[in-house]
This record gives structure tokens, sequence and C-alpha cells, in this order.
């Protein structure tokens, strides 16, 4: 299932990569738009797609909706700028049925920093290898769920982190990567939209784990660790030394930004850089 707000420049092809792999593996593809003032809902309306067109803005609510619509299991939550890959759905899918412990399964990531100015590369050469993205269900735009996975909470909250609220319930033995299976990100275009990214994913964050403080939400959210990319990544490889300073000034700056009171109807949004013309066949991604 896709939660879609005005993504008129990647659903279609999206969608036909889904619809490929469907006619090998019958399954549900649900896509709740949401907010949409684009062709997003006029271009997944095609045979083999649910199309739930809400008014009202919010991944969160729309997958909810989608949630609701849905009958069949695992459940695959994919993200609108996402292409799955070749035989990828069927491939998390055979993981879930081959290994019972498993009950959230996700692709390996490669961000793709082609022509994108030196500090936007500069931060991906150490973010990507972070030890975070090991055992994490964040960052790749795809979570595959099994029946019994899902059945462990009732509806996502209102926040923004729900990639981080689906790590938040299971433990590390009960999720795992396909690396046989690969999802291309796109890294933001420019560094002032890496930053926007940055201080959404941040808010994102912080608003989650105050959630489960509170006890808002049923979960054990997994504290940040400040010092990872320098002790697990720079140290050890020494070559990256000239990338941790555009990386630490890009990390301070969106953590100063973050904390930034939003006025009502204002704040950093999502990367709209990526999104800007529609995808060519060329930047998909490959098993």
């Amino acid at each position: 299932m896709i939660a879609a707000h005005n993504e008129e420049n990647v659903i279609g092809q999206n969608l036909e990569a889904l619809l490929a792999e469907r006619a090998s593996d019958p399954s549900e593809v649900i896509v709740s738009a949401n907010g949409c003032t684009d062709h997003t809902v006029e271009l997944s309306t095609r045979p083999g797609v649910i199309v739930i067109d809400r008014q009202e803005r919010g991944k969160t609510a729309a997958l909810n909706a989608a949630d609701r619509v849905a009958t069949a299991f695992p459940r695959i939550y994919l993200d609108a700028d996402i292409m799955v890959p070749p035989g990828g759905i069927a491939a998390l899918v055979a993981r879930l049925a081959e290994t019972p412990l498993a009950l959230a399964v996700v692709p390996r990531r490669r961000i793709d920093t082609a022509g994108r100015p030196w500090p936007v590369r500069a931060y991906f050469s150490i973010n990507e290898r972070l030890p975070v993205f090991r055992n994490g269900l964040f960052g790749r735009g795809l979570i595959a769920l099994s029946e019994e996975g899902r059945a462990r909470f009732d509806a996502f909250p209102a926040l923004i982190a729900d990639d981080l609220f689906l790590d938040s319930q299971f433990t590390d033995a009960e999720k795992t990567e396909v690396s046989s299976v690969e999802v291309v990100v796109a890294a933001p275009f420019t560094t002032r939209a890496l930053v926007r990214r940055l201080v959404r994913v941040r808010r994102g964050n912080t608003e989650m784990r105050a959630a489960a403080e509170e006890g808002r939400v049923d979960a054990q959210v997994r504290s940040g660790d400040r010092w990872g990319w320098l002790r697990d990544v720079v140290l050890p490889h020494p070559r990256l030394l000239p990338a941790a300073l555009p990386y630490l000034l890009i990390t301070l700056l969106a953590g100063v930004l973050a904390r930034r009171r939003v006025r009502q109807g204002q704040g950093w949004g999502r990367d709209e850089s990526t999104r800007g013309t529609p995808r060519s066949a060329d930047n998909g991604a490959s098993a």
C-alpha cells in the first residue's frame, strides 16, 4: 500500500513496476491519496489498483485508511517515490514465510548521490554507513510485515515518523534485511533540500520519542546515537575524515532548526527536489 500526496511525477512508473510483479504473484495494490492537488489520483486509477481519495493531508491517516480496505497479508508499506525492483516483493514475502521469527523485513538500500553537490555526497558517505541502518526498518521506504507482525499494533499514530514507529514494534531478532533486494533512495539535489529533509526527520523522531515516554504511544523507541558517526564510521575509515565537517555542520544545523517553534501552516516539509520531474526508467532500483 502507498500513501501518496502530490506524487504525479513518480507514482505512474512505480505502479507499473508493482503491477508487473503482481501478474506473477497476485496481490492487492492500494494507493491512499491524501490532500492531492495534482494528477496523482488520475494516474493511479487503473485496472488492478484500489484508489482511496482522501481530501485531508496526512500520511499516517492515509495508511490507516488503506489498512481498513486491505484484506491480504503480508502487508507491504511502500513510499510513493520508491521503485520496487523486479522480484522484490516476492523475495520479501518469501523471507517472511521461510523465517518464522522474522515479523518485519526490508530491502537493503542504496543512496543515489549522482549529480549532487559535494556537501550532500559527503553527508551520505557517512550516513549510509551508520550501524543503525543495519537493523532499522527506516530510511528505505519499503517495509513488509507478516500478519503476526501487523497484529502488534492497532493503527498508526498521528505522528510523522511512521517508519520509526514500525521499527519500535519489533526486536532486532524479529527484523531482517533481504540483501538480495535493493531499493534506490534518491538523495536531495541541494544542500538546502537535505537540511529540510533532516529537519522533518528530527522533528518526527523527537515527537515519537516524546509520545512513547508520555505513554501516548505503546512503543519502545530506540534512542539516538549522537557519536555513532564518529565512533563507528569515521574513525574506522579515516579516508572519510574530509566528509566529517560537512556531515557535522549539516547535522547540527538541522538539529537547531528542528527545535524552532513552528507556527500554524508553516514549517519545513518534505524534500521536493527529488520529485521535480517524471522519473526515467534508468533511475529504478535493481535486485
